[in-house]
């Protein structure tokens, strides 16, 4: 602001300003706002070109904003490397990029990062005020960051001296920093917030410091992520990973790391279903998450599961042409190809992210297949059943043909 206005003094006048917050609100265009934020952290002796160090600080600035309304802790120790692969992925071997090129590449991948740094300024220039002078509901921010439910692992690998954790199994998991640029990657589906009851409008409310209440006006809570598998705990193979991800109806995000230190994500909109079909609606998609952030594929159709159905290929694959999907997994679930460079499979995590209901149907009814296959073990056979139960029919090959009813 204070260079737009040209100001010959060390600070700007009240008009000045004024005039300046003005044009900053007038600011419609989701295109309009990205140039204006990645501008604002361009290099200063030439302002046309930002470099690594400056995109670094934007993300650091939309993180640290993100993080303190969402419930989360600020602190995490893999976010240089979840920045780093941001800035590969945009600059290659350039030091430094044309302001424009830097827009295209946020406004594909991760633009809704940025917008919420700007309603959060919008919010605080034109209506935070508010609450400090009345207890209504305010229009807020929509945080787009997911917090995940108390099996998150973030308390274990925030601090990397833990060593109750073999050190794979605590790398392996998803960080917090990666879960927040996922949720700005993805569609709104996977981390829609939930609305929550309006503030207590009694005079008690009264009491609460004028921070709080600046803080309850900006703060919503989202959706939960919640750790459906984790094959360093529940084991590697295609069977764990139905019984840990079948029954779930929600979206989820299936994370494949391999022993070349890659990962990739896949993400699922509804629930996994086998077939020899590729399915998926409006929200699939690949990405990959390190050594680089590149999203790979979005569109419908892109998602295929099968382990049992023969003359189909097996294993879980991802992508638009089925004779080669970007990602592949094998049936075995031991190896990972990614357009045609295969590697091994050292981890695979699965994160639901729909509400609590989903994940407690899922759970309803893993009971009730436990409870029926006991039942099953213990039932008693009528005569006219066990005349046409197989079991008779193995006993007669046997060789034992009377029986006592």
């Amino acid at each position: 602001m204070h260079v737009s206005s040209k100001a010959t003094t060390k600070h700007l006048g009240t008009v000045a300003f004024r005039q300046q917050c003005e044009r900053f609100l007038g600011i419609m265009d989701d295109a309009k706002v990205l140039e204006c934020y990645i501008k604002m952290y361009a290099q200063t002796d030439n302002t046309d070109f930002i470099d690594k160090t400056g995109v670094t600080r934007l993300l650091h600035i939309c993180y640290t904003i993100a993080m303190q309304h969402s419930g989360n802790a600020v602190l995490c120790t893999a976010i240089n490397r979840t920045f780093g692969s941001v800035t590969k992925s945009i600059f290659f071997n350039h030091d430094s990029l044309s302001i424009g090129y830097v827009c295209r590449w946020f406004e594909q991948n991760l633009i809704r990062l940025v917008l919420l740094v700007h309603k959060y300024c919008v919010h605080t220039l034109s209506t935070a005020y508010r609450g400090l002078e009345q207890q209504t509901q305010s229009c807020g921010i929509e945080l787009q960051t997911p917090v995940l439910e108390q099996r998150n692992p973030f308390g274990s690998s925030a601090d990397t001296t833990d060593h109750s954790l073999p050190v794979s199994h605590v790398e392996s998991l998803m960080p917090l920093s990666q879960a927040w640029l996922l949720a700005g990657a993805l569609p709104p589906l996977y981390s829609k917030p939930q609305s929550v009851a309006p503030p207590n409008s009694s005079n008690n409310a009264s009491a609460s410091s004028a921070v709080q209440i600046f803080k309850d006006k900006l703060s919503m809570m989202p959706s939960h992520w919640t750790l459906l598998y984790d094959s360093n705990e529940h084991g590697v193979g295609a069977n764990r990973f139905l019984h840990h991800v079948l029954g779930y109806r929600g979206p989820t995000l299936v994370l494949l790391h391999t022993k070349d230190e890659q990962t990739y994500c896949i993400a699922a909109p509804s629930e996994w279903k086998e077939t020899h079909l590729f399915v998926g609606s409006e929200g699939s998609c690949v990405i990959q998450l390190l050594p680089k952030f590149v999203i790979l594929e979005k569109k419908p159709n892109i998602l295929y599961l099968n382990t049992s159905i023969r003359g189909y290929p097996k294993g879980l694959r991802a992508g638009a042409d089925p004779r080669k999907p970007i990602i592949a997994v094998d049936e075995h679930f031991e190896n990972v190809d990614c357009k045609g460079i295969a590697a091994g499979l050292m981890s695979i995590e699965v994160w639901g992210c729909g509400d609590k209901s989903s994940r407690e149907v899922q759970l309803d009814i893993k009971k009730w297949q436990i409870k029926e296959a006991e039942r099953q073990r213990t039932v008693k056979l009528t005569a006219a059943d066990w005349m046409d139960h197989p079991d008779r029919y193995l006993l007669e090959l046997g060789g034992r043909q009377n029986y006592n009813n």
